[in-house]
């Protein structure tokens, strides 16, 4: 085992916001009458009914349609490894969900990996989704990637997508797609002009708060490691200004969304809720009942401050489980457990592993 998370899913196969779109548009007035005349206001009225009516429509019968526009529009990587990866995810993720809100079973999830190398992944109307192949090159494990989907998912089971094609979208826009369904062909034009503004979803600040919360539910129902939440952000915030892509700038609204620190700390609290109020991390500190276990060393990619969320993460699934934490032992490749569960695995940077062990008995 490397320092990559011990996922705290015991009986599931391992499969593989942020977070919602990149781009940002701000919605135009419609002309007044005074400005442009009673026609242009009635012409704009119609427009406007038939945006309404694209929507639902992409958004429900039509999303099979829109989907093929995706793949058109942002290219899909074939990779066969990286598509084994989203699928194993979004298996157990929709399993999950559907545990709480049956309703993913009427209009199951479509998704793809498409070329784009930024960090990003959006979900569009219809439960249409994609993930960037940069996502999987700058996050570090199974588990955080599990996040950013999961969060692209809680867009989509509260109908964010929609919302915000209704509530942003240009007047130019809405006009194109007025104009694409007038010259229709045997196929919905619109389809092709929706795909073009995919990610550009005006995502509110309370629906990113409700898709990050749902992420927590939705990972720790599919057994992922709950620590995986506040690492990802904390990797953001680690990465913000040192990738060449612009490694935050392709995937928030500076002014409008959470701060990377609220994300991170609200994350962290649900964690310690999770534990039962056992396990705690500050500053790549690791402390049970309020005594220090571990201060997380960086290993392999992984600073100390993102790799001792996951140590907690896994510590929690323990405690949430168990008033009486199981006994820690050792195996022989250095990895501590508790009970069943594997806790972390001893680097070079972190005390042997039988000091962890006697520390974790001493304290749990």
């Amino acid at each position: 085992m490397n320092c990559e998370s011990i996922s705290k899913k015991l009986g599931l196969a391992a499969g593989i916001a942020v977070i919602g779109g990149a781009l940002t548009f701000s919605a135009q007035p419609l002309p007044t009458a005074s400005a442009a005349g009673w026609g242009s206001l009635v012409g704009a009225g119609v427009q406007y009914v038939q945006l309404n009516k694209e929507i639902k429509y992409y958004n429900n019968d039509g999303r099979d349609e829109y989907f093929q526009q995706l793949k058109e529009q942002y290219g899909v990587n074939e990779d066969s490894y990286l598509n084994e990866r989203l699928s194993g995810i979004m298996t157990n993720l929709s399993a999950s969900i559907a545990a709480k809100d049956p309703s993913i079973s009427s209009k199951p999830y479509n998704y793809f990996v498409n070329t784009d190398k930024t960090f990003n992944a959006f979900c569009s109307l219809g439960h249409n989704m994609s993930v960037n192949t940069g996502l999987f090159d700058l996050l570090s494990n199974t588990d955080e990637i599990a996040v950013v989907i999961a969060h692209e998912m809680g867009h989509g089971q509260k109908d964010h997508p929609a919302k915000s094609f209704q509530k942003s979208m240009p007047y130019e826009l809405i006009a194109k797609i007025y104009a694409a369904s007038q010259n229709n062909s045997g196929s919905n034009m619109a389809a092709g002009v929706f795909a073009n503004y995919a990610t550009a979803t005006q995502v509110t600040k309370p629906q990113e708060w409700e898709a990050d919360n749902l992420a927590f539910d939705y990972i720790t129902g599919a057994g992922y490691n709950p620590g995986a939440c506040a690492a990802v952000w904390q990797r953001v915030i680690e990465k913000q200004g040192e990738s060449s892509t612009n490694f935050v700038g392709e995937i928030f609204s500076p002014s409008d969304h959470p701060s990377n620190d609220d994300r991170r700390a609200n994350y962290s609290k649900k964690l310690t809720e999770y534990s039962n109020a056992v396990v705690t991390v500050k500053d790549g500190v690791v402390k049970v009942h309020d005594k220090v276990f571990i201060t997380a060393g960086d290993c392999e990619g992984l600073s100390g401050k993102e790799r001792a969320y996951l140590i907690a993460g896994n510590l929690a699934a323990v405690y949430h489980n168990n008033k009486t934490a199981p006994a820690a032992y050792a195996d022989d490749n250095g990895t501590v457990y508790l009970g069943e569960q594997a806790i972390l695995t001893a680097q070079a940077s972190d005390p042997p592993a039988a000091d962890l062990v006697g520390q974790l008995n001493q304290i749990k």
